[in-house]
């Protein structure tokens, strides 16, 4: 029997710069203790993935979407916060993603799901 992916990690040179950034573009909770800043997403919900042979580089990396009400909003406002828009928007037949660099070059996925 499978186990749900419950938790994430993200690394970064400026923790602080990290945590203010993601906590104004999805309203987490950041929590510092320590080395580490736990974030509380109050999702409320658990994810699903897959596994991808996109052919091309990058051939390896670590990614999770973070579900959004409003893609090019979100794409947005990750500019103001420094970030930049990497691929997408795209759409697929469960709605539309984008990858975004956060200001310490991590990658991102966020997608706004089909509507109903």
């Amino acid at each position: 029997m499978g186990r749900p992916v419950v938790y994430f990690e993200i690394g970064c040179k400026d923790r602080a710069a990290g945590a203010a950034f993601y906590s104004a573009l999805f309203e987490w909770t950041a929590d510092a203790s320590g080395e580490s800043s736990t974030f509380t997403t109050n999702a409320g919900r658990g994810i699903d993935g897959h596994l991808a042979s996109l052919g091309h580089e990058p051939h390896t990396y670590t990614m999770f979407y973070v579900e959004v009400d409003d893609l090019d909003a979100t794409l947005a406002r990750a500019a103001e916060l420094g970030g930049a828009t990497l691929v997408g928007p795209v759409a697929i037949r469960d709605g539309t993603f984008a990858w975004l660099r956060d200001p310490e070059g991590n990658t991102i996925g966020v997608i706004e799901p089909a509507a109903s």
